[in-house]
């Protein structure tokens, strides 16, 4: 067994942090760090990193793609801002269900433009009654010759705001169960009747979570993704990637609360020494580092699984709901060592709380990820 990255990796990881430190950071900086950021500046960030691969990490070299492991994906992604790392995600991840959904003529259309990140995208599946459950979507797609009309309210839309294309997950029947079937449809907000509204959030302020609410969207028919099947299967498969890749996003918020209680802990005296030099705080950035070790090992052995076709389904899930909830706690911890400095603003560490706070919502809340590890162990599904 392996615990160390190789050279080849390294350099990947170390790469990523160059990139964010010269090309990301300074145009996040220009911008106040508690509104979305305009989309011409969405569009540099996306150019920036579709240079890395971004664009399509999770799409063979043979299509267009980067073909990325996952883990060496994971080692970028964690090197990026959390709310950006969550949009890239959504834009990626967006892209790598059309791919797997589309005709050959469809991938013509819309892949290149995803692969370059001159077209954002996102992709709106939850609704306000329907999450982590597919089948209980009620958004829907008619067909009436060339056209199709949907209609539905979706919620917690990635790169909404500024999308150019969502796929929109929608009901178009019943299978032989009786169970809504899925089907996915890209609707360019552009052209078509949607209406989307960004939702104000306590954290992860610079992206653009929305609500797009669809009333007699007529869209053409050639934009249904027809061509891999169930749309729900294709969901579960990239949900699994996307648990860890949050779950890393947790602990790079972490490392950086760790960063800055140790650095106030050396520097911060009281009882004649540095606070450092106390037992609780040294029991404080004790639990925050392990939070932080924790987190990230199990979130880089999740997709490790990935990468070697092993069913991962439990420990994607496990990954996820351990980092926000450990992290969440240990950066509560950090802002604890800082005493009254940390309840500030200035201190930077209530936006990293903040932050933290929203990772355990996408792609599966701690609830229903704690029930999918829980049917991985046990073999029965407790929510159906």
């Amino acid at each position: 067994m392996e615990f160390q990255l190789t050279e080849e990796q390294r350099l990947i990881q170390a790469s990523a942090i160059d990139m964010v430190r010269r090309d990301i950071q300074p145009v996040l900086d220009a911008y106040p760090a508690d509104q979305s950021l305009p989309k011409a500046a969405m569009h540099e960030l996306f150019k920036t990193v579709a240079e890395m691969g971004l664009m399509a990490p999770r799409i063979p070299i043979s299509a267009g793609g980067s073909g990325l492991k996952m883990l060496d994906y994971g080692l970028i992604f964690e090197a990026l801002p959390a709310w950006f790392a969550i949009s890239v995600m959504a834009q990626e991840v967006t892209a790598a269900r059309i791919f797997a959904e589309s005709t050959p003529e469809q991938q013509a259309r819309f892949m290149p433009g995803l692969f370059s990140g001159k077209t954002i995208a996102g992709t709106a599946t939850s609704e306000p009654g329907a999450g982590s459950d597919p089948r209980g979507l009620t958004t829907k797609m008619e067909i009436h010759g060339d056209t199709a009309v949907v209609n539905g309210r979706k919620l917690w839309v990635s790169n909404g705001s500024v999308a150019d294309m969502l796929a929109v997950t929608c009901i178009n029947g019943v299978d032989a169960k009786g169970r809504n079937t899925l089907m996915r449809i890209i609707v360019e907000p552009g052209i078509a009747n949607v209406a989307i509204r960004e939702i104000e959030t306590v954290g992860l302020q610079q992206g653009h979570l929305s609500e797009a609410v669809f009333e007699d969207c007529e869209v053409p028919v050639e934009n249904i993704l027809s061509s891999g099947g169930d749309a729900a299967r294709m969901l579960t498969v990239t949900w699994n990637g996307n648990r860890p890749l949050v779950g890393l996003a947790a602990a790079a918020l972490t490392q950086k609360a760790f960063d800055l209680a140790v650095e106030h802990a050396g520097l911060r005296h009281q009882f004649g020494k540095p606070i450092a030099g106390h037992q609780l705080v040294q029991r404080n950035l004790a639990d925050i580092e392990t939070a932080i070790l924790s987190s990230r090992l199990l979130s880089y052995y999740a997709l490790d699984m990935i990468d070697r076709g092993e069913r991962e389904n439990g420990i994607a899930a496990m990954a996820k709901r351990h980092a926000t909830k450990t992290c969440e706690n240990a950066i509560s911890l950090a802002m604890q060592v800082q005493g009254g400095m940390g309840i500030t603003r200035e201190a930077g560490l209530e936006q990293l709380w903040r932050d933290v706070r929203m990772l355990s919502v996408p792609d599966g809340t701690d609830d229903i990820l704690t029930l999918i590890q829980g049917r991985e162990i046990t073999g029965l599904a407790a929510f159906r």
